[in-house]
């Protein structure tokens, strides 16, 4: 099998036809014009001795200059460690089994650049041995940002710059399934009186008041693993936690921050307070048992009359006031 070739001179293989026609002209100058566009550039390795051979796109990727001598423990090394890592099981896997695969991997150029491209691999085999893998590389470097960007704003609640819901979710869910031994704690808050601001002052005074609780809740715990905005004036702090103990303390903390007068201007003083319940995420917990406690904790709070703390312990949901 002969790998398509992007210029007659990127690639060297056996033998060629002596006249090609023009329509062989035509469409080859096509192929090869398709896939500089699309940034895909063609690629093998031989088997075992392990000798690569590239079109001038792959040298491109990795900003080295056509036809230079190339080695594959050199551009296995431009590969990122967690990238090298997928990329060599993969490849063994392939070469074992004589499947292919593709993979995402981000590499550091020769040059220093960082670029992610799209490995596509065949495996060629003989007398039931591999002898060798080839297929094509596409950079996707803009394809992953546009992705990653996507993913950071699904992850950003708009208004306040805090964690969104989803991230919330994300995050909540993966420490309760982690099976490490540190232990942490789930606050949730709802603020008091806001629904006066947006009915006296208007949803833009809301929306500031909000950003304000945001700033309040960053400066109060700089230290916790996630502050997010889960919907309307709702809140979820998410916090390395030592005991109960140390979870009162924390709620104390965002009780006694979020206390304070919302005064857009000199004709209006709104107060503004937080109720809030918590609960400790032990090992092993289940997501939404946490998440139900922390909610029924935030509930006794508000019917305790509000800009307080409650924790509800899981033993025995009684619940203890701050």
């Amino acid at each position: 099998m002969h790998l398509p070739t992007e210029h007659p001179t990127s690639i060297h293989t056996s033998e060629r036809p002596a006249a090609p026609s023009d329509q062989f002209n035509h469409l080859q100058g096509l192929f090869e014009k398709s896939f500089k566009a699309a940034r895909v550039g063609v690629w093998e390795c031989s088997l075992p001795d392990e000798t690569l051979t590239w079109t001038d796109t792959v040298f491109e990727f990795f900003d080295l200059p056509p036809q230079t001598p190339l080695a594959r423990a050199d551009i296995v090394a431009l590969y990122t460690p967690e990238s090298r890592e997928k990329l060599t099981v993969a490849r063994n896997a392939a070469i074992e089994e004589g499947n292919g695969f593709t993979l995402d991997a981000e590499i550091i150029t020769a040059k220093g650049n960082s670029r992610w491209i799209r490995i596509t691999a065949i495996v060629e085999r003989s007398e039931g041995r591999s002898v060798r893998i080839f297929g094509m590389k596409q950079d996707i470097t803009a394809e992953k940002a546009m992705v990653d960007n996507i993913r950071r704003l699904a992850e950003i609640d708009a208004l306040t710059g805090l964690a969104s819901r989803t991230k919330f979710e994300s995050i909540f869910n993966e420490i309760c399934t982690s099976p490490t031994h540190m232990q942490y704690g789930l606050l949730l808050l709802d603020l008091d009186g806001f629904k006066a601001i947006n009915d006296t002052l208007g949803h833009q005074s809301g929306d500031e008041c909000l950003r304000e609780a945001g700033n309040r809740l960053t400066k109060a715990l700089p230290d916790a693993v996630l502050i997010s905005r889960i919907g309307g004036d709702e809140f979820a702090v998410i916090h390395s936690c030592e005991s109960a103990k140390h979870l009162q303390d924390l709620g104390n903390r965002i009780v006694q921050s979020l206390e304070w007068f919302w005064a857009p201007s000199s004709l209006t003083r709104l107060k503004i307070s937080a109720s809030v319940g918590g609960a400790v995420i032990k090992k092993g917990a289940v997501s939404n048992d946490v998440f139900a406690l922390a909610d029924r904790a935030l509930y006794a709070a508000k019917a305790g009359g509000k800009n307080r703390f409650e924790i509800v312990k899981r033993d025995n949901f009684s619940m203890s006031a701050a």
